[in-house]
């Protein structure tokens, strides 16, 4: 059995500055879609910030707005 692929992107939604929702993906396509379904669904909130981070470097990635 082999080992699972490390959760190397990290999604984050704030919303006014407090931590709302998050999660781990391994391959960054996948992260690029959750990121561009989180402003679908969130975008409109008011206050909202959603962020991407690569983990192996800790660079931000992506960020809205």
């Amino acid at each position: 059995m082999s080992e699972p692929e490390p959760q190397r992107y990290h999604l984050t939604l704030t919303i006014d500055g407090r931590p709302t929702m998050h999660g781990w993906w391994a391959d960054q396509a996948v992260a690029d879609r959750k990121f561009l379904s989180w402003i679908g669904d969130y975008g409109s909130t008011a206050g909202a910030h959603i962020t991407l981070t690569g983990q192996t470097d800790g660079r931000e990635l992506a960020t809205w707005p």
